[in-house]
This record gives structure tokens, sequence and C-alpha cells, in this order.
């Protein structure tokens, strides 16, 4: 059974700096698509960034800001967030499908995701 467990999240301040992580399990995430999206109150679930082989992949409006990575002997993924603001305020989940899924911005590209972690950032 392939689970995907985050962690991480938590309250901060506007400017602060924050790492999520997913943990795997039953699924190898260097042979795997991984990604980040999130959901804000009443929005839709938007991607954040995605990582497969060697490239990764980031949303414009994120980058510079975040940053995805991955550490292949923990089977572990993660998301390092810098200067956030509060739009950044959201249910973080990360996600898995297969290595030639694409686009990888598209949800539709994933077939297993994690509960989330939250993610509130004050002003």
């Amino acid at each position: 059974q392939v689970q995907l467990v985050e962690s991480g999240g938590g309250l901060v301040q506007a400017g602060d700096s924050l790492r999520l992580s997913c943990a795997a399990s039953g699924r190898t995430v260097s042979n795997h698509l991984m990604a980040w999206f999130r959901q804000a109150p009443g929005k839709e679930r938007e991607f954040v960034a995605a990582i497969r082989w060697s490239d990764t992949y980031v949303a414009d409006s994120m980058k510079g800001r975040f940053t995805i990575s991955r550490d292949n002997a923990k089977n572990t993924v993660y998301l390092q967030m810098n200067s956030l603001k509060p739009e950044d305020t959201a249910l973080y989940y990360c996600t898995s499908g297969y290595h030639i899924a694409n686009p990888v911005a598209n949800r539709a590209s994933y077939d297993i995701w994690g509960q989330g972690t939250q993610v509130t950032v004050s002003s």
C-alpha cells in the first residue's frame, strides 16, 4: 500500500521560512513524479512544485521563493518555502504519479495523495 505522509506545516509570520516533508512508503520517490499542490479555503487546488529524475518544476508565482528537493536515502521529498506571504496560507498536499505522467501541473497526472499539512502565514 502506497502512503504519503506530510509534515512540517505550522503557523508562521510573513517573511518566515518553512520546510515541508513528504515521507513515502510503498513507492520509491526517485522513480516517480513527485509534487506538491496546495488548496486555500474556497479555492481550487493548485500546483506548487514537482520533481522527476533530476528535473524540477515550480509554479511561476512561487519561483524564487519555493524549492523542491528529494532525499533518496530517506525516500522523502521536501518543499522549502522562503519569504512566506499571507496568500501562501493553504493546506499543502504531497502527491505522486508515474514518472512519465504529464503535464506535471495537472492533478490528473497523480494517483496517490497525502492528507495534507496546514501552513498558515500571519501578516
